[in-house]
């Protein structure tokens, strides 16, 4: 079998490691080099780390959470939700650029996978017009393929920038990863090491226009525990969500941010994307294990088997964005009050563990 995957990141090496583990010829095509971010950092949910050690490539490089921790501002920043998980890792941070080096490495050194740049604006034609490829996994969510095929989406603007950076501190016990709410937007911060902890900052821009100096002044006000020494370079990305209407034409299928982009409240984008790649490999790995020829129909049922998955985990996520939303416009404190009363239930706090860790494919 001979497989095209269109793009350069995380998610087009992650798949593309899983096929030639199998293998399966995999050409890699990305229009310019990919520039990995320093400050970017990843969450994997325990059973998709799991996944990915098996069926895809060991990580070892990466930081072990074992609590979770919401706090709104509302309350005083009292804590309204606590999650933790017996002695067990809830999830696992790693940073982006060591884990694409770590993936672009053993890509390189396998005989059943090549990359190539796209030279001129006439491939993604002599693509389709050869078709080559039993299947072409485009991973771009703008070129020719998108525009051509994959253009009808349920789009939303969330009118909120990201703002990420890494924090250097004091040494400390680092395992815990605190969320907290505040009347600006969410902030995250995420240990990657017991000296480094990985921040995430999604402002409100309808009203307030944010230059660095302020959104680092904020960053130390929120600051819950970290004696500082640095803050790097602050790097800020827009923020939307979007699902994509059809998966596939013939033999060409959309994935990852192409298929479905969510907020990053949660820390769900990467790890919807593993378990689609997840999804996708058993239904290869079932019909070469029974000897079935290897087509377009795997798309189909890749479809039917993650599309209304997809999208009612999206629009969960979606949901408890625009919850806090309108937690933020209330001046009373009774959504916060009622949702530490919720965050007291250990039957609620183990079902959003489970949630968080496996999607709804539990």
């Amino acid at each position: 079998m001979n497989v095209c995957i269109i793009g350069d990141g995380l998610t087009s090496l992650s798949l593309a490691k899983n096929l030639i583990n199998k293998k399966i010829n995999v050409h890699i095509y990305y229009e310019k080099k990919n520039k990995i971010s320093l400050n970017r950092t990843i969450g994997i949910s325990r059973s998709n780390f799991e996944f990915f050690k098996n069926e895809i490539q060991n990580i070892k490089k990466k930081w072990e959470i074992k609590k979770i921790e919401i706090y709104s501002e509302k309350l005083n920043n009292n804590k309204i939700m606590n999650f933790k998980k017996s002695m067990n890792s809830l999830f696992f941070m790693i940073k982006n650029d060591e884990l694409y080096k770590s993936l672009n490495n053993q890509l390189l050194k396998s005989k059943f996978y090549k990359k190539k740049k796209i030279k001129n604006s006439y491939f993604y034609q002599e693509l389709l017009i050869k078709n080559k490829y039993d299947l072409i996994i485009n991973c771009l969510p703008k070129n020719f393929i998108v525009k051509k095929y994959f253009y009808k989406t349920i789009d939303k603007n969330y009118n909120n920038l990201a703002y990420t950076a890494i924090l250097k501190h004091n040494k400390l016990e680092n395992n815990t990863a605190i969320q907290i709410f505040t009347k600006y937007g969410p902030i995250a911060f995420l240990p990657i090491s017991n000296t480094e902890t990985s921040v995430v900052y999604s402002l409100d821009i309808k009203k307030i226009n944010y230059d660095n100096k302020r959104v680092n002044d904020l960053i130390k006000k929120y600051n819950p525990k970290f004696i500082i020494k640095k803050i790097s370079k602050l790097e800020k990305f827009a923020l939307k969500s979007s699902n994509q209407r059809h998966y596939y034409y013939k033999n060409i299928v959309a994935f990852g941010d192409c298929l479905h982009k969510i907020h990053p409240l949660a820390g769900q984008g990467f790890n919807m994307t593993i378990r689609d790649i997840k999804i996708i490999s058993n239904i290869i790995q079932n019909r070469i294990d029974l000897g079935i020829q290897l087509d377009s129909t795997i798309l189909e049922e890749f479809e039917k088997k993650t599309k209304h998955i997809n999208f009612i985990f999206s629009s969960a996520i979606d949901s408890i964005f625009e919850f806090f939303n309108f937690d933020k416009k209330v001046k009373n404190k009774n959504l916060n009050k009622i949702l530490k009363l919720f965050g007291k239930s250990k039957i609620l706090n183990s079902m959003f563990i489970k949630y968080a860790d496996r999607g709804l494919n539990i």
